[in-house]
């Protein structure tokens, strides 16, 4: 029997991860520190990792340990910083949390449904798995695909070629237009779109309904315009269009069953 597959991102969408608030801080009090001066560490990686987008090194883009190696030959420090055990020593409540407290039954729901899930994430399996393992999320997944894995990050779909090899790609869900949504228009699976600030009278709408909406390109076209500066929203291109739009995460058991119905009943009419 043919696989199906739902797959998530991770950060934004399941998880807070302790990057932003804890591990790039600490770095930047490590260099601080070593050079007797305020260096704007943070601010330097992120300018990398742009870049590095930039030129779409979607695998050195996430190389944390990496940037910070850099980091450290321009300002001609020697110093060791391991990033991967920075992000262990910050594994850890209340630094991490799940986005939602019904993350977790979703997932358990899915699979007793008879669906494979995957996670696939721009981040390193390195720095993923401890908060996964943290969080009780990674026993729920079938496979965990990472760029530096699969050679490559998304918003390319190749990498989710493992997954399209062995099964059918019924839905990919995450928090990003420029990655997550693109990627799925890309592979032609469902693109669902988590976002947690949609507008009260969105929130009505069944998941699949909520893109016909009057308010529906005003709020993609400024939050494409926040992940992206660079992409030309107007037009507005249809590879960033979501088919489903998902206010909280409870909402993906019911959409998705709505989904294969809809999509078996139209392959059983003539």
């Amino acid at each position: 029997m043919t696989r199906k597959w739902i797959t998530l991102d991770l950060d934004g969408t399941l998880m807070q991860n302790p990057f932003g608030k804890w591990v790039l801080p600490e770095i930047e009090e490590l260099v601080s520190n070593r050079l007797k001066r305020e260096v704007r560490a943070r601010e330097a990686l992120m300018r990398e990792h742009e870049e590095r987008m930039r030129q779409n090194r979607t695998v050195d883009a996430y190389d944390w340990d990496d940037m910070v190696r850099q980091l450290l030959r321009e300002h001609l420090i020697e110093l060791e910083i391991d990033v991967e055990r920075l992000v262990l020593k910050h594994a850890a409540a209340p630094k991490i949390y799940l986005l939602e407290q019904t993350v977790i039954p979703v997932l358990e729901r899915l699979k007793r449904s008879g669906y494979s899930l995957a996670t696939v994430t721009n981040g390193f399996y390195k720095y993923q798995y401890p908060v996964m393992e943290q969080l009780g999320l990674s026993g729920l997944f079938d496979a965990i695909i990472t760029p530096e894995i699969m050679g490559c990050g998304k918003p390319d779909v190749r990498i989710l070629r493992s997954l399209l090899e062995s099964g059918q790609l019924v839905a990919h869900v995450g928090d990003r237009l420029d990655h997550d949504v693109y990627l799925a228009n890309e592979a032609g699976a469902a693109s669902v779109w988590i976002y947690r600030d949609l507008p009260e009278e969105m929130r009505e709408l069944q998941p699949e309904k909520r893109s016909a909406s009057a308010h529906f390109a005003h709020v993609c076209e400024q939050k494409l315009k926040e992940e992206h500066p660079r992409v030309d929203t107007v037009p507005y291109s249809p590879a960033y269009i979501p088919t489903h739009i998902l206010f909280q995460i409870a909402e993906l058991p019911e959409m998705i069953e709505r989904l294969e119905g809809r999509t078996s009943h139209g392959e059983g009419e003539g």
